[in-house]
Parts: structure tokens; sequence; C-alpha cells
């Protein structure tokens, strides 16, 4: 694994859906390299294959040709128990929704990756509530998801996806579940934390004011990425 290479990358990935008799080819090529510390966007209509990408790029579905590359190695030729070891490990997802556990409290649910992971309780507690202080929910640790309004909700969210300290953090749609005012919140809070922890990012959005903010901006058209400003 060399020092210098892209954190995450894609290489001419192919990704086809075929129902009955058709074919749906969602993917035709698609390449794009994030370095570390670069936080990208990535944008397009509903449709043209968003999720398919992060889902790709984040191991959780594999591509019909190309391959995905996390710090240089190459993941193509990986079984399964290799691909999810690598997930644990290196990649953080954040979602529209912020499927927190309803039952534990805000604390709770950003231990929990941690413990999986096999750290110990104290160190988990201790790492989860520095993680809370960075987006201002220390003094909401305790508190439940009910508890907490949905923009509290999604900043622990997005905690969570950094609990085990991954390299690559993918977001589908971090704000699209939130309102204007609760949208720019989340978003200061999503920076900031990227920006502290250094790790690549990328963010599929339909925000253009949040795409416009990233470090580059690249649009996923007729199943190619291009880079363009938006």
């Amino acid at each position: 694994m060399s020092d210098d290479a892209a954190a995450l990358e894609l290489r001419q990935v192919t990704r086809t859906y075929r129902q009955g008799g058709n074919s749906l080819e969602v993917l035709r090529g698609a390449h794009l390299a994030i370095a570390q510390g670069e936080i990208v966007a990535l944008v397009g209509p509903s449709g043209a294959g968003k999720s398919t990408l992060l889902h790709t790029a984040g191991l959780l579905e594999r591509p019909d040709a190309g391959d995905v590359l996390l710090n240089g190695t190459a993941c193509g030729g990986l079984g399964d128990a290799e691909r999810t070891t690598l997930r644990r490990k290196h990649l953080g997802f954040v979602y529209q929704f912020h499927h927190l556990l309803p039952e534990f409290s805000a604390l709770e649910n950003v231990m929990l990756p941690q413990m999986i992971a096999g750290l110990g309780r104290g160190e988990a507690r201790g790492r989860a509530t520095d993680l809370l202080r960075m987006v201002g929910l220390e003094a909401r640790a305790a508190h439940r998801p009910t508890r907490l309004s949905g923009g509290e909700q999604q900043r622990v969210a997005i905690v969570r996806a950094l609990a085990n300290a991954p390299r690559v953090m993918l977001g589908d749609e971090p704000t699209g579940n939130l309102d204007q005012h609760t949208a720019a919140d989340v978003t200061e809070a999503l920076l900031r934390i990227v920006r502290q922890t250094g790790l690549a990012a990328l963010i599929a959005t339909h925000n253009l004011d949040l795409a416009r903010r990233l470090d580059r901006v690249l649009v996923l058209e007729d199943g190619l990425v291009v880079e363009r400003k938006v």
C-alpha cells in the first residue's frame, strides 16, 4: 500500500441491473479518486445512480467490472469476510435517515460500533464522549433518540460513522431529511468534524449549497463521473 495512494478510488466501474429480459446500465465505467483530507460532493438527478456508486464504493455491492481501491488496496478479488473487515475498519456511512437504535442513548449509539470492533467499554465511552463534544452534543449524551431533535439525531449519526476512526466517510443525502435551517446546522457539524479528523469524504447530495462548500463537485450523468462547477 502506497503512502500517497488515494484514500478512495474507483477505476472504470460498471454496474448493470437486470429484471426479466430488461437491463439497466447504471454505471458505465465510472472513475474517481479522492485524497485523504478531501471532501467531495457527488451530485446528479434522482435515478442517476448516486446510491449505487456509494454502495459500490462502500463495498456493499460488487461492480460487474472495474475495481474499488481503499488506500491503494484493490478490493475486487477479496472475499466477503475480507470486504466486511475493510468496511468495519476503514469506512463510515451516513444516510438520509439517522437509523439510531431507539433503546440506546446518544452516547451508547456511538459506543456500540466501537465495542463490536473489540474496544473496551471505558475506552469506547471516552471516544464517544469526545466525538459528541466535537458536534456540540456532550450535554445531550444521555438522551435517547426520541428526545433529540432531527438535527441532533443526524449529528449523532455522523459521529457514530466516525466511531471506529475510518479513513473514508460516505454520505448519502445526509441533510436530505432536514429543513433548511437544520440542514445548515448539520452541514456545519459535518464539515467541522471531517476537517478536524482529516478523513476523506464523498457526499451524495441534491443540496447545491452544500455541494459548493466542499472541495470539489463530481456529477454523475449517463453512468459516468465528471468534475464540474455548480
